[in-house]
């Protein structure tokens, strides 16, 4: 081989091995976003102006047919009584209609006597809650023998939700603003904003004095009533 020839060909390969050598800079990795991130909690009083309870008929006899006739008896008389007062008939519902043999039993086990328990339950909403005591004293002397689960509410939540949710919201940013002082930091944009309803409102006084059958409607206690929600920030910091 030609030693012109020789000497191109080790340059081509020396060109070669160079250009393996050679490395492309990799991108520069952008810098991590540094947040913040905080929750509030805000609250709203309000005096419940509407109350829901169950209301329910309890009748036993020896056959089916008995038990059932005056349980509807007794049911339709509470109706009757509970539209005469000025309840809506859209604010009157069943909720639960059980049937169901309970049996008594002899010293040996023997099975005595079967008898047949009939409950009609209603969920009744009370718009006027002046005439709360007086109602339920009504429809017990009108029939009902179990009145349970009284919880008050307002008609209209959404004022009071919006104003519990920007609470929520402000004791977020304050929270924010603080944390971010005490760890020298500054605070930059919101990046996410979560605001969530913490569920039905809170009774701040349970309903007291289901005394029924003496003179004078039962006191009913509505007390307040908390409307809370929730807010979680997260917020850049530099």
């Amino acid at each position: 081989m030609k030693k012109p020839l020789l000497l191109a060909l080790l340059a081509l390969a020396m060109v070669g091995l160079l250009a393996g050598c050679i490395q492309v800079p990799a991108a520069s990795t952008p810098e991590q976003l540094r947040t913040l991130n905080v929750s509030g909690n805000g609250k709203v009083y309000v005096v419940p102006d509407m109350a829901y309870v169950y209301v329910g008929v309890r009748t036993e006899a020896e056959d089916v047919a008995s038990a059932l006739s005056a349980n509807n008896e007794q049911a339709q008389a509470i109706t009757n009584l509970l539209k005469g007062r000025g309840v809506a008939e859209k604010d009157i519902q069943t909720s639960a209609f059980n049937v169901y043999p309970t049996q008594e039993f002899g010293p040996n086990g023997e099975v005595i006597r079967t008898k047949y328990v009939v409950e009609n339950t209603v969920f009744i909403t009370v718009r006027d809650l002046s005439q709360l005591g007086s109602l339920l004293d009504a429809v017990v002397r009108a029939g009902a023998n179990n009145i349970y689960g009284i919880s008050f509410d307002v008609a209209d939540r959404a004022k009071a939700e919006a104003e519990a949710r920007r609470l929520a919201v402000e004791d977020a940013k304050a929270r924010a603003e603080e944390l971010s002082m005490a760890a020298g930091v500054t605070l930059g944009e919101g990046q996410n904003v979560s605001v969530y309803s913490s569920g039905s409102p809170i009774p701040l006084y349970e309903a007291k004095g289901m005394g029924m059958g003496g003179g004078g409607s039962a006191p009913i206690a509505a007390g307040q009533l908390v409307i809370s929600a929730d807010a979680n920030i997260t917020y850049t910091i530099r």
